[in-house]
């Protein structure tokens, strides 16, 4: 016979002294019933507590079997120039936003026009001096932070007044004019050191700029081309490179090029000025986006055509070869699409492309490289074809 199987009836009677059958048909069906209730009532008060745990976060069955790594929340790493400021000590930060350390833009249009003339001296067939194009970085580093040092000094109490200068470190407070007067000097002293470090010619050719990096800032109170006046600046590099190399300037080669970066200048310059035009107008200064306004494209294409032209007279006296002119065949195509998509009422835009002028000036420095190692099999051509007349 099967084995019985102990019922809830069973239970009941055993826990009361009582066999099951002393129950009675009642009794058993009334047993049977308080078994079926008791049991929806445990499952119900399962499904509840496994819900309210649930909620609360507490691991279902199961969980501790592979329990979820901690989740931690890390900040991303970030090489920008402006990410590297921002976790320097504090004290340091003020400084290195005078020198725009966290704005690299500026450093590289200062530091191009050094490498092209640098290129251009180089011998047929050989790379740039390294030696020099790392100086000149360390040079334009320094000159672009003394010459903002000196822009924030003349200019603090403007930049006060444009919303997009009102952070600048003299503007805001972060730093008196004696300290920034302190900081400009030794900035200048390292910058004399790189300086004493080229021949005589290249010297007295340097200390000739100082002139115009002390008076740029004020051109804009005086005049409506302040952006020549940067260009002049800004581009004497490209004389400085060919003298650091060649001992002095040819001036078929270093005025034409000095000439082109000027009008570079004007263009990149005119278009971030528009950022301010605004402001600049309610405070009474000037520029030559104020002076332009509607007529920019215009004007910003006049000096692209200048531009090309006098680089392409570069290429002509220095004897360059076809990487140099596909490189500026390069560089057209990039200046037209810059003008013609830029918006002179967005400040964004206008950002963007005075950005974008790095590039620029980045495949004119790769353009004289390739073409000056061109040189060495256009030479060895020249040769060949000299000695096989001979034999004739």
């Amino acid at each position: 016979m099967p084995a019985h199987e102990p019922t809830l009836e069973d239970d009941v009677a055993r826990r009361r002294g009582l066999p099951s059958a002393m129950l009675g048909f009642r009794g058993a069906v009334l047993a049977r019933g308080l078994r079926v209730v008791a049991s929806a009532w445990l499952r119900e008060s399962s499904c509840r507590a496994l819900a309210v745990a649930h909620t609360a976060g507490a691991p279902r069955a199961g969980d501790w079997l592979s329990p979820a790594p901690p989740q931690l929340h890390r900040r991303p790493l970030s090489l920008s120039a402006a990410a590297v400021v921002s976790s320097a000590p504090r004290p340091v930060q003020p400084y290195l936003r005078l020198m725009r350390l966290d704005k690299p833009i500026g450093t590289w249009l200062l530091y191009l026009p050094c490498t092209w003339s640098i290129g251009l001296a180089a011998e047929p067939g050989c790379f740039p001096d390294w030696y020099m194009l790392s100086l000149f970085g360390t040079g334009a580093i320094l000159m672009r932070g003394a010459g903002c040092t000196i822009n924030d000094m003349w200019d603090h109490d403007y930049d006060k007044k444009v919303t997009r200068t009102a952070n600048r470190p003299i503007a805001a407070g972060d730093i008196s004019i004696f300290q920034s007067f302190v900081f400009l000097g030794g900035q200048l002293t390292l910058a004399l050191g790189i300086l004493l470090c080229l021949n005589y010619y290249s010297i007295a050719l340097g200390a000739a700029s100082l002139l115009l990096v002390i008076t740029y800032p004020l051109m804009k109170r005086i005049t409506y081309w302040p952006q020549l006046a940067l260009g002049l600046t800004f581009n004497w590099g490209a004389l400085l490179g060919w003298s650091a190399i060649k001992g002095s300037c040819d001036p078929s080669v270093c005025l034409p090029l000095y000439f082109s970066g000027v009008m570079w200048t004007l263009i990149y310059d005119t278009i971030y000025a528009h950022q301010d035009k605004r402001d600049d107008a309610l405070i009474g200064l000037k520029s030559t986006a104020l002076r332009f306004q509607e007529n920019t494209k215009q004007w910003l294409t006049g000096f692209s055509v200048a531009m090309m032209g006098a680089l392409s007279l570069v290429g002509v006296n220095s004897d360059q070869t076809v990487p140099y002119y596909a490189a500026l065949a390069t560089v057209g195509a990039h200046l037209a699409h810059q003008i013609y998509t830029l918006d002179i009422h967005r400040p964004e835009d206008c950002w963007d492309k005075f950005t974008s002028n790095r590039t620029i000036g980045i495949i004119i420095f790769l353009g004289i490289v390739l073409g000056n190692l061109w040189k060495e099999k256009k030479i060895d051509e020249t040769k060949a074809n000299k000695d096989s007349k001979i034999e004739k």
